[in-house]
């Protein structure tokens, strides 16, 4: 029987997304396994580009395990990036040196049509559920692992627009333009994102996380169909293959929304960004549940006083409900590694 499944946890993750309120937090950090360490870098280059890195398991199993080794976070989130999805259901996916990310566009029904059915994501993403047995394996039995995908309307973004823009107007236009198609690609995403995070925590994934980065872009009667519902149908569904599964959920920016969305959606952990403050989100989100984070990125730039002031306060305000420490996004290539060391030392104390 995994943990996921027991009726008392005893990894410190697990135990927090189960309820409990504990002395000191559990942490991890997304983008942990990133540029700003060296030893990522060095794997990088051996692999010889991002992509070749994300579908080669030894490696992503590596760079993934780095980061624990050094820091001795309580969980581990696996190496791989949210287009993969995209990419495995017939879309182009490449990174530009120093711009991102890009995809071939689809802006209507006749690119939906020309996407693969959700179950042939598989093929594709075997690499990366490699990676997930390999880590499984190999990471300290105290460290949990946590598998993820990009949420749908996130996805979808990138896919209509062919990259990142600031404030995804090419997927609203899509979705302003033809509802009905719009709303066709978001369940066809809906689907592959529940195969492949099954596939994910069938190989020993013990928590998933759904990330949603640019829920905030959704107001209204969007975001509710666009982000809330997704959520709860990819977390529904999930629950019901593996009852117990863990879900942490990240409608990134969501400000007064984050208010009722784990209960609404099922999610077990609720993550926050740096834009909502950790007394009202205390106050009003925590008592839903789990709350994840939320220490802003720079800090782990700019060091100093003020980052162990800012990580203590954080601690202090969800001190009394159940909370995972984490930031409120990605770590940066440009933060300090000593600075998560010095993060480390002052929520463990």
């Amino acid at each position: 029987m995994t943990e996921t499944t027991q009726t008392a946890p005893t990894k410190t993750i697990l135990r927090a997304l189960a309820g409990e309120v504990q002395a000191v937090p559990p942490v991890w950090m997304m983008r942990q396994a990133g540029r700003y360490l060296p030893e990522y870098r060095a794997t990088r280059a051996q692999a010889g580009d991002f992509l070749s890195l994300c579908y080669n398991p030894e490696l992503a199993a590596e760079v993934t395990l780095q980061p624990i080794r050094r820091y001795g976070f309580d969980a581990a989130i696996l190496f791989a990036d949210i287009l993969l999805i995209g990419q495995a259901l017939g879309a182009k996916l490449w990174f530009a040196e120093g711009e991102g990310p890009r995809m071939s566009v689809i802006t209507d029904r006749a690119g939906l049509a020309a996407l693969k059915p959700a179950d042939a994501v598989h093929e594709t993403l075997a690499p990366v559920y490699e990676t997930v047995r390999i880590l499984s394996r190999e990471l300290p039995r105290e460290t949990t692992l946590i598998g993820f995908a990009g949420a749908p309307w996130t996805v979808a973004t990138y896919m209509v627009a062919g990259r990142g823009t600031k404030d995804q107007g090419p997927a609203h236009a899509f979705k302003d333009a033809d509802r009905e198609g719009f709303s066709q690609l978001i369940d066809r995403l809906t689907e592959a994102t529940i195969e492949y995070l099954s596939a994910q925590i069938a190989a020993g994934a013990e928590v998933v996380k759904l990330f949603d980065s640019w829920a905030g872009s959704l107001k209204g009667a969007d975001f509710d169909d666009f982000a809330l519902k997704p959520t709860a149908t990819i977390i529904a569904a999930l629950k019901a293959r593996y009852p117990g599964i863990p879900v942490i959920a990240f409608p990134r920016e969501a400000r007064e929304r984050y208010i009722g969305f784990a209960r609404a959606t099922g999610a077990d952990g609720l993550a926050l960004d740096n834009s909502v403050d950790a007394e009202w989100a205390a106050e009003y989100v925590q008592p839903d549940g789990c709350v994840q984070g939320n220490l802003a990125p720079h800090h782990m730039v700019t060091g100093g006083a003020e980052l162990v002031s800012e990580t203590k306060r954080i601690v202090r305000a969800f001190s009394k409900g159940p909370h995972i420490f984490n930031l409120g996004h990605g770590i940066t290539p440009d933060a300090n590694p000593d600075n998560v060391s010095r993060m480390l030392e002052a929520i463990r104390g």
